[in-house]
């Protein structure tokens, strides 16, 4: 039907009136058009993913409408029932259309070939403008969500009005820019949730790492522990290896909270004889690594001086340090330690026999998640090293390798006040 002076197009506070099939289909064929029964309306829609990003508001219904009117030779009013395919991406943008009742959805496709819905376009607003303009074919689908009533303008009168009418085209100038700023609102929206989901993916990947040695050892340990044949004094230091690596664990899972808060309280420090300290903990961590073939060799004795420290913080750190170097050491090999007390700090210099850091990767070494293609892990590990070491006052970095050797980390802690 198209509009004209004598016959004026229907009221907007009446409606389009009751939707007469038989009618529809004569005017259809009338105009040469196809069916009813056509795969143009009544192609059904396909699944759409997720809710809508962009719903658009009736912002020039007024403006547009009154317009389209004044075209009465080329304003056609075409009728889609609900689930009718309008136009598929991929189409020739031949036209402009504006919704007189009803709702279109504007869907596209995106991962895994499923559509997924970018905008809901209501009564009074409009949709298919930018293939029109850009002379491209469609590049989103639009389906009717519900019975449709729509104005269809052709690609030349609309670039026409575009044309001679500045202000008609200002406005939907200014409707296309309230739509992309939507758009581009929602995507920000959508990255910032992904990465949130990425980041919990990660510290579970990271947590799953840190737990596969010390859940070893306590199997083990147990199945010592529980056999006849094993002696009282085997069976007491299976169990001590047990809660010894449980502790680990548990500073593990609070090392993690710890990170994810930053404004958290401060570990509590105290003055702590760094030999006895050391000696200990390196024939712990020797026990741990030797069956992977990896020997850890104190160059020289750690000093007998006080140092401010958290003992069960520390240990991560030589646990995540001497671990990291085991992992680059597939064939076995041998990590040193070295100890020297300078300036009223411990300097502590940790280097493994593996290929060494590639220059183009020692800035990043203590950044989150980065892995820097390790088989496993997420990268956390010299990132929590370095806030451990920066906890107890001191620094952390990773020496220049020197071709034939491998990396070598030095770190430094302060004597505690009492010794300095």
């Amino acid at each position: 039907m198209r509009w004209s002076a004598s016959r004026p197009p229907p009221s907007r506070r009446s409606g389009p009136g009751p939707f007469d099939p038989g009618r529809a289909f004569r005017l259809r064929a009338a105009r040469g058009m196809a069916p009813a029964s056509s795969p143009r309306f009544t192609r059904p829609a396909r699944r759409l993913l997720s809710p809508p990003m962009v719903t658009t508001e009736h912002k020039l219904a007024g403006v547009l409408i009154r317009e389209l009117q004044a075209l009465a030779a080329e304003g056609h009013r075409r009728t889609f029932p609900a689930g009718a395919v309008i136009f598929s991406a991929g189409d020739v943008g031949d036209g402009f259309y504006v919704v007189e009742s009803g709702r279109v959805l504007i869907s596209a496709v995106v991962d895994q070939n499923e559509p997924r819905v970018l905008a809901t376009i209501g009564a009074g607003d409009f949709f298919g403008e930018m293939a029109v303009i850009d002379d491209a074919p469609r590049s989103a689908t639009a389906i009717a969500e519900t019975q449709t009533h729509a104005v269809f303008l052709s690609r030349e009168r609309l670039l026409e009005l575009l044309t001679n009418r500045p202000q008609i085209a200002l406005n939907i100038i200014r409707e296309f820019s309230l739509r992309m700023r939507a758009l581009n609102q929602k995507y920000l929206e959508e990255i910032i949730q992904a990465e949130r989901l990425a980041v919990v993916g990660r510290f579970a990947g990271t947590i799953v790492h840190d737990f596969k040695n010390p859940l070893t050892i306590i199997g083990l340990a147990a199945e010592l522990a529980c056999s006849d044949d094993t002696a009282p004094p085997i069976r007491a230091r299976a169990q001590h290896k047990i809660a010894r690596q449980v502790e680990r664990m548990t500073n593990m899972l609070q090392e993690l909270i710890e990170f994810t808060r930053p404004s958290g309280q401060q570990p509590v420090l105290r003055a702590v004889n760094f030999a006895r300290y050391m000696n200990p903990l390196a024939e712990e961590i020797r026990q741990e690594i030797a069956d992977r073939g990896v020997k850890v060799i104190l160059d020289n004795e750690p000093p007998a001086v006080d140092v401010a420290l958290n003992p069960q913080r520390l240990s991560r750190l030589f646990y995540n340090l001497l671990n990291n170097a085991v992992d680059e050491l597939p064939d076995g090999g041998k990590i040193f330690l070295r100890f020297r007390v300078d300036a009223g700090f411990v300097h502590v210099e940790v280097e493994d026999t593996g290929r060494g850091i590639a220059p183009e990767i020692a800035r990043t070494l203590f950044k989150p998640f980065a892995t820097h293609g390790k088989a496993h892990g997420t990268g956390l590990g010299l990132t929590i090293c370095k806030k451990i070491v920066e906890d107890h006052g001191g620094t952390i970095r990773a020496a220049a390798s020197q071709p034939g050797k491998g990396a070598v980390f030095v770190f430094t802690l302060p004597l505690a006040p009492a010794a300095a």
